[in-house]
């Protein structure tokens, strides 16, 4: 009787933990990139950690993402939430959550 008693009261802690955790936030940056010979201009929305959520930051977890692809970083935006997705999706294009 005893151990049901522990299970029950031990599954409803970690059904209280469970619940009360909040989901993680999701953040995004808006930014401008480049290349060169011949140049290019793009414009992109890419999905960025909660910890850079800041342009600067956003900036940093940005630049080498885009280098990898051959893109300069120019500049962040902005950074948002989930709620400013829709209304960037058509104008970022091919570069919407590309990087």
């Amino acid at each position: 009787m005893k151990t049901s008693a522990l299970i029950f009261v031990a599954a409803a802690l970690a059904m209280a933990t469970a619940v009360a955790t909040p989901a993680s936030a999701e953040c995004y940056a808006d930014y401008k990139a480049k290349q060169d010979d011949p140049l290019r201009l793009h414009y992109g929305v890419a999905q960025v950690s909660d910890a850079n959520c800041s342009p600067g930051a956003a900036q940093g977890e940005l630049q080498p993402r885009l280098a990898q692809a051959g893109w300069t970083l120019l500049n962040v935006l902005a950074t948002f939430g989930p709620e400013g997705l829709g209304e960037r999706q058509a104008s970022a294009g091919e570069f919407f959550l590309r990087y």
